[in-house]
């Protein structure tokens, strides 16, 4: 009796969809859970850890992201220019102001392995403020988030 081989995919055998996420329907972290299992593939039957066959992501209404509890004020993005004394610190609402796009990208991007494959995984996320997007000739679908499902069902 012969076994089966185990599936290994090939960057050739990789075939990519396009996704729209709304930002406005469920909070920054489950966000961006889902938007990161998207880009890494991991929902995918032809998962394979050392080759990239995660999709395309396009989110919208970046504009009206939602947090819960007290993020806007506790919540804190830190640089450092390399100089003594350099760190830097902004709230969530101050970096909010500056580039929502940037808030969604830096919680996916801490969400994505840091590895190989992360650079092309990000370059596959696309981030608008708005509801409208300039993908409309790749023909994405709607992705309903798994935690605004459930909060419809349940009536809240």
């Amino acid at each position: 009796m012969s076994q089966a081989k185990t599936f290994s995919a090939k960057p050739a055998d990789v075939t990519r969809k396009w996704y729209v996420v709304d930002a406005s329907t469920a909070p920054l972290g489950r966000l961006a859970t889902e938007v990161a299992t998207l880009l890494t593939g991991k929902g995918k039957p032809t998962f394979t850890p050392h080759v990239d066959t995660g999709d395309y992501v396009i989110v919208i209404n970046a504009d009206n992201l939602v947090v819960t509890g007290n993020k806007l004020a506790d919540k804190k993005y830190y640089r450092h220019s390399g100089f003594p004394g350099g760190l830097k610190t902004r709230t969530l609402t101050e970096q909010m102001d500056k580039d929502v796009a940037e808030v969604i990208e830096h919680a996916i991007r801490g969400m994505i392995p840091a590895n190989k494959l992360r650079p092309g995984r990000l370059a596959r996320l696309k981030v608008y403020g708005g509801s409208e997007h300039n993908h409309a000739a790749q023909a994405p679908e709607v992705y309903t988030l798994k935690s605004a499902a459930k909060t419809e069902k349940e009536g809240k």
